[in-house]
């Protein structure tokens, strides 16, 4: 199948859709789909095995988005002679939105797949469904994430033979099998990996950090590694100068897939502190490096972390520091939840979203009224996860 994969960012441009595109084109490449990606971002030949249509080098910042190309992307995208338009879309998507209702128009089979909660932005798309009621399209929903299908859902109305498919990220489980450091009950080393911006709430993980340092014992070698790079590192940079927690905090800034996996091989807990997370990339990495995950139930990471299973889930910011302290001063928590991760696999693997996609797929051209050619199989997790 010929299949276009529309995204405002690429690489070298790094987040959540970025590195689901990445992962998803590569995968479909692998089993014999021609794939390209369209979008806003000047392509990195460096960056990717799939080819990549995108605006021309011009100077500037490398990964940002050129929204003035928007339509010129969209026409790509028409002219390119694809089987299947495949969208990836934030709240703020412009070449996201107006490809899929242009491919949409010009009869195209069109599947849209969310990749943030739409509850702030509920009214504005309800605005957008009363001047181009789009809510009648015939294009298949589907998301990243239960909680994020339940946002999209509020203003979608999905019908019960027609609901918003499931897409979710992915892993290659061999990258992430661990090579773990021995351990020591006086030595606890945290880590987290995420964007330095305000969304990821990296200034709220210092102050929880504070907190947790604060309550356990003075004598435990407590360690963290922060990785990642974003426009608040300056103000993490000084928050922890001011608190003197320089010296227990590590910002390592931008690494590698290969030097993540070393830094996991020496930790003890994945923390992911953001409330906005509508699947969890790195969290899901670490669960498969076999770190115990902390985060916030009411996010994507709930789809693959059961609380007391293989990580522990919270609902506020309070929550969050006891969690982490428990895990601090609990060696026989943390090995608990180790084994069990180191003993199950996550389910997200590619074969099975490919499965995932080759049913929404089959679904996008039943809504066109055309065969697809593609098994519509449903996805499900491996049980245990």
């Amino acid at each position: 199948m010929r299949i276009a994969h529309v995204s405002d960012g690429y690489l070298p441009r790094m987040g959540g859709i970025e590195r689901q595109v990445q992962g998803l084109t590569h995968a479909q490449l692998t089993a014999g789909h021609d794939v390209e990606i369209v979008t806003s971002v000047s392509p990195d030949d460096r960056a990717t095995r799939v080819p990549v249509r995108g605006p021309e080098r011009s100077g500037g910042r490398p990964g940002a988005i050129r929204y003035l190309t928007t339509f010129s992307g969209r026409d790509t995208v028409l002219a390119g002679g694809y089987d299947l338009v495949h969208v990836h879309a934030s709240c703020a998507s412009p070449l996201a939105w107006l490809t899929a209702a242009s491919s949409i128009r010009a009869g195209l089979p069109t599947v849209v797949t969310t990749h943030s909660f739409w509850s702030w932005a509920n009214p504005i798309f309800r605005g957008f469904d009363v001047a181009l009621d789009w809510r009648s399209w015939p294009v298949t929903w589907t998301s990243v994430s239960q909680v994020a299908a339940d946002s999209v859902a509020q203003v979608a109305r999905p019908s019960a033979d027609r609901p918003i498919l499931l897409i979710p990220n992915g892993v290659d489980p061999e990258l992430w099998r661990p090579d773990r450091l021995p351990r020591q009950r006086d030595r606890v080393v945290l880590v987290s990996v995420m964007r330095l911006a305000t969304r990821k709430r990296p200034l709220h993980l210092l102050k929880m950090l504070r907190a947790v340092r604060e309550r356990t014992p003075a004598g435990m070698a407590l360690e963290v590694r922060i990785i990642g790079d974003g426009p608040k590192r300056a103000a993490m940079e000084a928050y922890l100068r001011r608190h003197r927690m320089a010296d227990w905090v590590q910002l390592t800034g931008q690494l590698s897939q290969p030097e993540i996996r070393r830094v996991f091989d020496d930790a003890d807990v994945y923390l992911s502190p953001a409330v906005l997370e509508t699947f969890g990339i790195a969290a899901l990495e670490a669960r498969c490096a076999g770190l115990p995950v902390v985060a916030f139930g009411q996010t994507g990471v709930s789809d693959f972390i059961d609380d007391e299973r293989n990580g522990l889930l919270v609902d506020t910011d309070a929550g969050f520091v006891d969690a982490v302290t428990r895990l601090a001063c609990s060696a026989a928590d943390r090995e608990r939840l180790t084994a069990h991760n180191l003993a199950t696999e996550s389910g997200f693997t590619w074969p099975n979203v490919l499965r995932a996609c080759d049913r929404a797929y089959a679904e996008a051209f039943d809504r066109v009224g055309r065969a697809s050619g593609v098994p519509g199989p449903a996805w499900l997790p491996v049980p245990g996860r």
